[in-house]
């Protein structure tokens, strides 16, 4: 899953990139003076680092969210497996404590018919 997170990620700031370059080399080529096209240029630069800013924070604010929540499904598993622990436990004592009155029945109709028989 992290894979797909990390391609994810590098997709879309591919993306970005492009949409900079290519804003970039519009407004190059676009009929205006070019301290214009500077300022306009500087401008974008400063939204796009803004954009980017906001963006990196999500990711981060999202990656700490999925941290926080393998953490609490794992203390969860760790949970239900020391609980089914215990439920075997309990359950092969009980099932042991039934074989030996089985066997201990079994013995006393043996003996019962034993002394029958002769």
């Amino acid at each position: 899953m992290a894979e797909r997170d990390n391609k994810v990620m590098v997709g879309a700031l591919l993306l970005l990139a492009g949409g900079i370059i290519g804003a970039g080399v519009a407004l190059m080529y676009a009929p205006q003076s070019g301290e214009k096209t500077r300022k306009e240029l500087g401008r974008y630069a400063k939204k796009a680092r803004r954009k980017g800013e906001d963006a990196l924070e999500a990711v981060e604010d999202f990656t700490e969210q999925v941290g926080e929540m393998a953490e609490a499904v794992g203390e969860r598993a760790s949970e239900i497996l020391d609980r089914g622990k215990d439920m075997a436990y309990g359950a092969k004592k009980g099932l042991l404590k039934a074989l030996e009155d089985g066997e201990a029945r079994l013995m006393k109709e043996r003996s019962r018919l034993a002394k029958l028989i002769g």
